[in-house]
């Protein structure tokens, strides 16, 4: 692992219009000579509803912090048995990749009669 990999930060981006590419799915952005990370750490943030007073003598929230981990699914995919890879994706409310699979291509294939029969 090279200086810039270990220092390399990622961001997380949302589009700001509806007319966007990425349909209101948050992005990063990875430079050329880097990848996407194998696992991305978040903090999730909740207000207590408590106060305690801040620097300049100001309420400040109380926050509760609790640090949660996402998985590169590409790569849970590309080195897990697909077994359980398939069980991974049930756990998570997804369903087995082939009926996953199946259904996109035929969502792909109604679009393209859809635009053909417009043409």
């Amino acid at each position: 692992m090279n200086e810039n990999q270990r220092n390399w930060i990622p961001e997380i981006y949302y589009e700001e219009t509806d007319e966007g590419i990425t349909s209101h799915i948050p992005f990063i952005s990875v430079p050329e000579n880097e990848k996407m990370p194998n696992v991305l750490f978040m903090f999730e943030s909740r207000e207590t509803g408590e106060e305690e007073v801040g620097p300049g003598g100001e309420p400040m929230p109380i926050v509760d912090l609790d640090l949660h981990q996402y998985a590169n699914m590409n790569v849970l995919r590309d080195n897990l048995p697909s077994s359980l890879y398939d069980t991974v994706r049930q756990v998570l409310g997804l369903e087995p990749l082939a009926q996953a699979i199946e259904k996109g291509q035929k969502i792909t294939s109604d679009v393209r009669e859809k635009v053909a029969s417009q043409s």
